[in-house]
């Protein structure tokens, strides 16, 4: 996500993909199933998808400068960030989640992982100092602070604030990785644009930048590495406009996830895509690069299969602000793209297979756009839950990467407080229900029930970060 936005978005079909089957289309109880776009604020869904829970956006962590965005989770909490700092739910009872505790600590984006006690936040934002009281500091040429900050949440009505760490540009996002060694974590900073007018952003900005975490001593995290990731050079971008297409130059990454018990990396880097061996935390290797200028906007995420043999690209056309799930702007574009993993050890290489983009269309008022999504744990199968902000949640088979399929979705109409609009920023399955984060509508929980996906209700874990994969 680059900025929020009230522009409302339309939906293209899938490459490669069915349109819905009769039983979904007879499932769907609203006007949009007559060929109708859903009343403000409406709630569609196919028949196996239920929303369960909503809760708004509440003060400290409400009103027009509130905007959700990531989410993590420890045992029986989900943590969400915004904006303006995060908020613990409490969801031992999914369907009737309760707010826990909630911390102001503006500093956008507030990406959020958890380790244990510990709570990472990110801060892209110039700001005064690493204090929760700064305040904005919009004169790049004057003293700021923009990095990671630290919690500890062993007292989760009460988080504390532990450090922080400034990195260059900033921390759009960052990845958790576990230490080989179990005694320390580290995290992946991803952090871009910079600019001549920035003192501590200067071009060309190649680089990620790595905290080390200290687990029994976290107030002594410290920068560690700023690798360079495009010693070449990145790609050097491609002028036009969302409707004749563009790509964004390569200066640093957008996103990172990271598969620790393969000791690789996929990066979603602006103009590139990249696979890289992190088998030494603090020295990442590329070792493949894709480029696609023809479809490819904005490398935003990356999700990798169980298996480790596929990764799922993720395209933010028109930086999530735009209406662009619609027929003029087609299928391939603001979409996923599906990758094969091929070859062996540094001959890895990311073969292309297909593109997947949501097939309902939506109004020019409504941003959509791919964005962040997670696997449900279903043995044997590639299925994934995914976030497209106004076009709302989608769940989808990649199984066959040549044919990813839809499995559900749930979506709102426009919103009727323009306050409220922006639609879902990421959307994670976790111990049986779907927890979303929307920009302007707050904590939704769903559920999905159907037997391609019912066996991951056997799993569970007690900590999930999302851009950290796991194996099940």
């Amino acid at each position: 996500m680059l900025v929020p936005s009230t522009r409302r978005l339309s939906a293209t079909a899938v490459l490669g993909a069915a349109a819905l089957t009769l039983s979904t289309l007879a499932g769907v109880t609203s006007a949009s199933a007559q060929g109708a776009f859903p009343a403000a604020d409406e709630i569609v869904t196919s028949p196996n998808v239920r929303h369960v829970a909503n809760i708004p956006a509440t003060a400290p962590l409400g009103g027009p400068s509130s905007v959700g965005t990531d989410l993590a989770f420890t045992g029986d909490y989900a943590i969400a960030g915004n904006y303006l700092g995060f908020t613990i739910y409490d969801i031992k009872t999914p369907e009737r989640p309760r707010i826990t505790s909630q911390v102001l600590c503006p500093g956008s984006q507030n990406d959020v992982s958890v380790s244990g006690n510990l709570l990472f936040l990110s801060t892209d934002s110039r700001r005064s100092d690493a204090s929760c009281n700064s305040v904005a500091q919009s004169d790049g040429t004057k003293p700021y602070w923009e990095g990671i900050k630290v919690f500890d949440i062993s007292d989760k009505r009460n988080p504390r604030y532990v450090t922080a760490v400034e990195t260059a540009c900033g921390s759009h996002t960052h990845t958790l990785v576990p230490g080989k060694k179990n005694k320390d974590v580290y995290l992946y900073v991803s952090s871009y644009s910079p600019a001549a007018s920035l003192s501590k952003c200067q071009p060309p900005h190649d680089i990620i930048s790595i905290v080390k975490v200290p687990l029994r001593d976290p107030a002594s995290a410290a920068l560690v590495a700023t690798p360079n990731l495009f010693p070449d050079g990145g790609n050097p971008g491609r002028s036009g406009t969302i409707e004749t297409g563009y790509t964004s130059a390569t200066t640093g990454c957008h996103d990172i996830t990271v598969f620790p018990a393969k000791d690789l990396a996929a990066g979603a880097c602006m103009g590139d895509g990249v696979l890289m061996d992190i088998s030494d935390r603090e020295k990442p290797r590329v070792i493949s690069r894709v480029q696609d200028d023809e479809h490819f906007a904005f490398w935003h995420s990356a999700t990798f299969n169980n298996a480790g043999t596929k990764v799922l690209f993720t395209d933010e056309l028109g930086g999530g602000g735009a209406a662009t799930c619609n027929p003029e702007i087609g299928p391939t574009r603001g979409a996923d793209g599906i990758y094969d993993i091929t070859g062996r050890g540094d001959k890895r290489a990311l073969e292309f297979k297909s593109f997947y983009k949501i097939n309902r269309t939506q109004t020019d008022e409504e941003n959509c756009v791919a964005h962040n999504g997670s696997l449900l744990p279903v043995p044997g199968r590639d299925i994934m839950v995914q976030a497209w902000y106004m076009g709302g949640v989608q769940i989808i088979d990649f199984t066959d990467s040549t044919a990813p399929k839809e499995i559900g979705f749930f979506e709102r109409g426009p919103a009727a407080d323009p306050d409220e609009s922006g639609g879902v920023w990421s959307a994670y399955y976790y111990n049986g229900y779907i927890y979303t984060s929307d920009l302007g509508k707050g904590f939704d929980v769903l559920r999905i029930d159907d037997p391609r996906t019912d066996l991951a209700k056997f799993h569970r874990s007690t900590e999930l970060n999302v851009q950290t994969q796991g194996t099940y």
